[in-house]
């Protein structure tokens, strides 16, 4: 198809938006390996995990046979002030970069809470509701997940308990105050408010914290208040799937128009933004119907694929989670204080782990001042501020276009924007300055700990 007939912006009708979710697990010929349960090493149970989670969150948690599940017409009602979300071509950028590649981006910024998260948030709070709890507990790192939880809570009436990671606590004021306003509690951690939080500090006195310091103190603080769930906006498999209405409508979109990708690129910290890009591209992968080339980017700070151990390890620093097998750097580790906050864990989804051990995808990782560089030429050329996190996968589709002008290759790219930086102007400023420094962890940080993971006989 003539490129001139390919819009700017694709945009679905409404009732072209997906009406399941689809479950990646399902076609997988390895499957991920189940949660353990820390105290007996025995895969948990659907009774194991009822003190921390929905219930229904839990059968999807467990189910990596059922291909589609249905979306609730309640939650696509809710989609619908949002979604669909646009796939842009990135006409403007192509032709500065003078490449032969043609560049799509699938934009999920475009609501208030200014990520994809929102497409989870309201998933998680709905099955909250409709068990009958009182409400719910998270962890946020950036502030993307904890808004996007308190704007579904606050649509649902479900209380909303968020423990933000210090650092970005302290970096991004405003992104607090959204939270607030939407009527969620927002306590920096770690915090002397769980016992966890304590013995954190107790440790690490004066910490920055990370997402695992979180994620414990928002676990403890849902299984000691009655009628309180905790609930995570990554790594799940349940997150996952409920993300894969991104990469539906992307698919969807560029079917219509007849685009083939060769390149699809994602952010990858948890590996919510990456699994749920990615599904359905996945999915012909595994069928051996075609043979995408997928990268996950992270942050060179906190390479847990390029880097880590493919082992089981706790998903949290207060070790009180289930055991999950992924690339890890290790529960206690904790990153520096980097700017992508969203992408500051230690470990990676069972499921894009299990892939990318098979090889399905790769990953690279990259430094933040060259990150920065490519999220500061993407705002002036087209136009849109992106988020620290999202700028990841700018910079690597930016490599492999100019790769494309050195070979004269005219291969197509997509990549997801997964939100929008305007609460990040901390972190803008301080690259503008000239003051963003770069952090790569050392091999004997690394190594130290390594020598934490907890001992799991493999069967």
């Amino acid at each position: 198809m003539n490129e001139q007939t390919i819009p700017y912006k694709i945009y679905l009708e409404e009732d072209e938006m997906p009406k399941y979710w689809y479950n990646l697990r399902a076609d997988m010929k390895n499957k991920p390996a189940p949660l353990l349960n820390p105290a007996t090493l025995k895969p948990m149970t659907f009774e194991d995990l009822q003190p921390v989670f929905c219930d229904e969150l839990i059968e999807q948690e467990l189910d990596d046979t059922t291909p589609y599940i249905e979306i609730p017409k309640e939650i696509r009602d809710f989609y619908k002030m949002y979604r669909p979300a646009p796939l842009v071509r990135a006409y403007n950028l192509e032709r500065k970069l003078g490449t032969p590649a043609k560049i799509y981006y699938k934009f999920e910024g475009n609501n208030t809470s200014g990520s994809h998260k929102l497409n989870s948030a309201i998933a998680q709070a709905y099955y909250a509701k409709k068990q009958g709890l009182k409400g719910v507990t998270t962890e946020t790192g950036a502030g993307q997940w904890g808004t996007a939880l308190s704007m579904a809570c606050a649509y649902l009436g479900l209380d909303c308990q968020v423990y933000m990671v210090k650092v970005s606590y302290e970096q991004k004021p405003f992104r607090r105050e959204v939270m607030r306003t939407y009527g969620a509690n927002v306590t920096p951690s770690p915090s002397m408010t769980t016992e966890i939080g304590k013995e954190i500090l107790r440790k690490h006195p004066g910490t920055t914290g990370s997402l695992g310091c979180a994620i414990s103190e928002a676990v403890e603080a849902a299984t000691k208040q009655e009628g309180y769930r905790y609930v995570l906006g990554s790594v799940l498999n349940q997150v996952l799937l409920h993300q894969s209405v991104i990469g539906l409508e992307t698919k969807t979109a560029l079917d219509k128009y007849g685009i083939e990708p060769d390149i699809i690129i994602g952010c990858a910290g948890g590996g919510s933004n990456l699994g749920g890009l990615i599904a359905p591209f996945m999915r012909e992968k595994l069928r051996g119907k075609k043979d995408y080339r997928i990268i996950a980017v992270e942050p060179a700070s906190c390479p847990s694929f390029t880097r880590g151990k493919y082992a089981y390890d706790f998903c949290d620093t207060g070790m009180v989670t289930p055991l999950q097998k992924m690339y890890t750097l290790g529960s206690s580790f904790i990153p520096s204080a980097n700017h992508a906050g969203g992408l500051r864990y230690h470990g990676m989804s069972s499921t894009l782990s299990q892939l990318y051990h098979d090889g399905y995808l790769e990953a690279v990782s990259v430094e933040q001042t060259s990150v920065f560089e490519a999220a500061k030429f993407f705002a002036q050329v087209e136009g849109t501020l992106p988020a620290p996190e999202s700028s990841h996968a700018i910079r690597v589709a930016i490599d492999e276009a100019l790769k494309c002008k050195e070979t004269g290759e005219e291969k197509t790219i997509v990549f997801g924007l997964t939100g929008t930086g305007y609460f990040d102007m901390v972190a803008y400023e301080k690259f503008n300055n000239g003051e963003m420094s770069d952090y790569i962890p050392t091999d004997e940080e690394l190594e130290a700990s390594f020598a934490q993971l907890p001992v799991v006989p493999e069967a």
